[in-house]
């Protein structure tokens, strides 16, 4: 979780990134950016009362610029936690933006077969378990949800989608082992920079990664890093997943890059700011991770097309 003064030195810094970003490489095409989140109209989407935060509005306009400027072509959307079981927005989302899109649900065990099927036809190609911000601390219980979704995920090629810290990843390995769809684990696993790649879970990661059981996405930079920008202190990690398996990296922005930590004095019905994060240095540090072109093209395109059905 970010603190209120690391968000504070973020916002500080972002002037400063501009100035210290990596080369700026020329994208492959069919580049994709596997983690966005759509937030739309709560008149229309409303959020779920048992929210950890509240964003504002983060639209299809907005990200459609944004992959402009980046030259980005396809995007998955992944349903976060403020909309519960209620993929309305997600959908919707991926209805108006076509072809060039996919996306990530949530769903649980009430979820009806004949749903699943509907939004496997709309473009849903996962189950997502937000454990990180989805409110459950439980251990056991988080570990039944993950294997609701699994179940549910088998037989339709889908995969499952786990937002959590890097510890609780050695706690389930053998489960991810042995399951029969493919894992993603976002944000690095939810490693922190700070503890380096000896940290609990991060070796569990890597080898589930190396085995080809699970995806790493190497998003989310800003919210592993200890020093704010450019993010250096990833670097490590970084590198680390990628030389563990490079067929299973997946880059995303974690536009429009929510502020889910818990501010005092700070409501969950709230509008929590964004934060100030340069999704163009964001990109740019995929250069220093990856400097050889065709290593990039693999973690940009080749592995989302593969994973997602493009």
């Amino acid at each position: 979780m970010l603190s209120r003064r690391r968000v504070l030195l973020g916002a500080a810094a972002a002037g400063i990134a501009r100035f210290v970003r990596a080369a700026v490489f020329d994208m492959p095409a069919g580049a994709c950016d596997c983690h966005v989140h759509i937030f739309g109209d709560a008149r229309r989407f409303p959020f779920v009362p048992t929210r950890v935060y509240t964003p504002g509005p983060a639209s299809i306009d907005e990200l459609r610029a944004l992959h402009r400027r980046l030259h980005i072509s396809r995007v998955v959307i992944i349903q976060p936690s403020v909309y519960g079981t209620d993929n309305s927005c997600t959908l919707d989302a991926i209805h108006r933006i076509g072809p060039t899109s996919r996306g990530v649900a949530v769903i649980d065990a009430a979820t009806p077969d004949a749903a699943l099927d509907e939004m496997n036809r709309a473009g849903i190609r996962g189950l997502r378990v937000n454990i990180a911000t989805g409110g459950q601390a439980d251990p056991s219980v988080s570990r039944q949800r993950l294997k609701v979704a699994v179940e549910r995920a088998n037989g339709r090629n889908w995969h499952v989608q786990v937002n959590t810290g890097a510890a609780f990843i050695e706690r389930i390995q053998d489960d991810v082992m042995a399951a029969p769809v493919p894992f993603v684990f976002d944000h690095f696993g939810g490693a922190e920079a700070a503890l380096g790649v000896d940290q609990p879970g991060f070796g569990a990661l890597l080898k589930l990664v190396r085995a080809g059981k699970a995806y790493a996405k190497l998003s989310g930079a800003y919210r592993r890093s200890a020093g704010g920008p450019p993010y250096s202190d990833v670097l490590p990690l970084a590198k680390a997943l990628i030389a563990a398996n490079p067929q299973r990296m997946l880059w995303g922005t974690d536009w429009p890059h929510p502020d889910s930590s818990t501010v005092a004095r700070r409501k969950p019905t709230d509008i929590a700011p964004r934060l100030q994060v340069d999704d163009r240095l964001i990109l740019d540090r995929l250069a220093v991770w990856a400097p050889d072109a065709a290593l990039r093209a693999t973690i940009l395109v080749e592995n989302p097309a593969r994973l997602y059905g493009f």
